[in-house]
């Protein structure tokens, strides 16, 4: 199933959809309406580390939204069953984070990457932070002794994560990324000029002001929502935990080569 070397655009596509990375995806339409709802109904692990407020708490304008930039089926009456993400969607969206990515190498820029879903998504972040810092990009290294309610803040492979009972933790918390940026300021440290993560990872540092750009699945809406309010750059829609890891292989090859980084 992966492709060697850098995709076409079309046979990026025609990837994404085979790995089910996009096209019909594996989370169900419940799942998805389910998550909206309770953003709406101001469920915090929802908001993934931002500050929505009251703007967003009718579950219509949330679905209307990821219609729109995620591409999942905008009938509020489909309520069970396959649900979708547009492979076009997730293309373009790449294609303005190869962008950013182009703008932090011109600049040799300060950068930190962080996920909250290492089980999918660390090797994407930790290309991506290689070739930075091939293209002479500082790479951020967070303060020693970091820690939240749920564990340690360590780095692996220049990405923050965070470990729970020696295990690498998935988390939608802000809490994580709050964590660093504190401890970069109490360092008297610049903040990073960007942030390349997901979940509240990168919502947090939206929030925070730092420019962040990041990856979400389509039962995550928030940064989503921050996206098309300008809190985040660039979100990427995509299932972000597929059979294997390497199936996302081809995506980053191809954001890599967008960006020129390769």
């Amino acid at each position: 199933m992966p492709i060697s070397g850098t995709p076409s655009r079309a046979d990026l596509v025609d990837h994404l959809v085979k790995t089910r990375i996009a096209g019909d995806v594996a989370t169900p339409r419940e799942n998805n309406l389910s998550h909206y709802r309770q953003l709406a109904n101001g469920v915090r692990n929802f908001w993934l580390g931002l500050e929505l407020g009251d703007r967003w708490t009718d579950e219509q304008d949330v679905l209307a939204v990821m219609a729109e930039r995620v591409g999942v089926n905008d009938d509020p009456e489909y309520r069970y069953g396959q649900d979708t993400i547009d492979p076009e969607l997730t293309v373009a969206a790449l294609e303005r984070m190869a962008g950013r990515l182009r703008k932090a190498a011109d600049g040799q820029q300060r950068v930190l990457f962080a996920t909250g879903h290492p089980g999918g998504l660390l090797d994407v972040h930790r290309a991506t932070a290689a070739a930075l810092r091939t293209a002479g990009c500082e790479i951020v290294v967070i303060p020693d002794g970091l820690q939240t309610d749920e564990g340690y803040v360590m780095q692996f492979a220049d990405v923050a994560v965070l470990e729970h009972g020696a295990t690498l933790w998935h988390t939608h918390s802000g809490e994580p990324m709050k964590a660093i940026l504190t401890g970069l300021e109490r360092e008297g440290r610049p903040l990073p000029d960007l942030v390349v993560a997901d979940h509240g990872w990168a919502g947090y540092a939206g929030q925070h002001g730092v420019d962040s750009v990041g990856y979400a699945d389509s039962n995550d809406p928030a940064l989503f929502l921050a996206e098309a309010e300008g809190t985040v750059q660039v979100t990427v829609p995509l299932d972000d935990h597929v059979v294997s890891p390497r199936f996302y292989d081809p995506m980053t090859a191809y954001l890599l080569a967008e960006a020129g980084l390769v």
